[in-house]
């Protein structure tokens, strides 16, 4: 189907959540393009290529949205250009309203040490909110063996806070099946996950696990945070 302006986009994204809970996650791109056509992006972190490798499989040239926050490691924003230089995809780099200089200016100097929820909310929530509004859906990388709090994990739900549909075609997904796909594909992925980090976000928040540690307990170590904001 094609969604027109008077689709029911919480209904739909309601039943699209039990008829796509099997399909493949070709498949469910493949439905999230038949009905929103280029009213959908991909949205990475460039920890890894997979969901904009398999987007460009069924919608070439489609978007992915980055959110550059100004404290990424270099080797994020290396992977960012070569995505955008190897897939038939349309990066489009996100900025906050604030550089990093004039939050400190404006908030004081390393604010992600002393509100982490403040500084994603000015540094990557909000900027998203901007970068989606002219989208329908939008897809993610999430996967339910991230972490217990994203084990219930939808492959398609309705994203209420910002009535949009929201599209999860790698929730079904074990790290050895990304792994697998990466091995088949030859799919870019960030040089960190090589050097120990297996979740990888802002620079100053993120540190390298331990074996056995859970994949996302590098990111806010000690702090008790578990996600940004984006996926709350």
């Amino acid at each position: 189907m094609t969604v027109t302006e008077t689709t029911d986009l919480e209904s739909l994204a309601n039943r699209a959540a039990v008829d796509l809970e099997d399909a493949s996650a070709h498949e469910i791109l493949a439905w999230t393009h038949e009905a929103f056509g280029p009213a959908w992006c991909v949205t990475s972190s460039m920890e890894d290529a997979v969901v904009a490798h398999l987007a460009s499989t069924v919608a070439p040239g489609v978007d992915v949205v980055f959110l550059d926050t100004g404290y990424h490691f270099p080797e994020t924003i290396g992977t960012r250009d070569a995505v955008a230089a190897v897939y038939d995809v349309n990066v489009i780099t996100v900025h906050p309203e604030l550089t990093v200089v004039q939050q400190d200016a404006k908030y004081g100097a390393r604010l992600h040490e002393r509100d982490t929820d403040a500084c994603c909310a000015m540094r990557k929530v909000a900027p998203l909110e901007s970068a989606l509004t002219n989208y329908r859906a939008w897809a993610t990388g999430l996967r339910r063996d991230d972490s217990p709090a994203r084990a219930n994990t939808p492959v398609v739900s309705w994203d209420a806070r910002r009535r949009k549909v929201k599209v999860a075609p790698i929730a079904r997904w074990t790290q050895d099946d990304v792994d697998a796909y990466v091995l088949e594909h030859g799919v870019l992925t960030n040089p960190l996950l090589s050097d120990g980090y297996a979740s990888i976000g802002c620079e100053p928040c993120t540190r390298r696990v331990a074996p056995g540690e859970d994949a996302r307990a590098g990111r806010w170590a000690g702090s008790g945070k578990t996600e940004c904001g984006i996926h709350q």
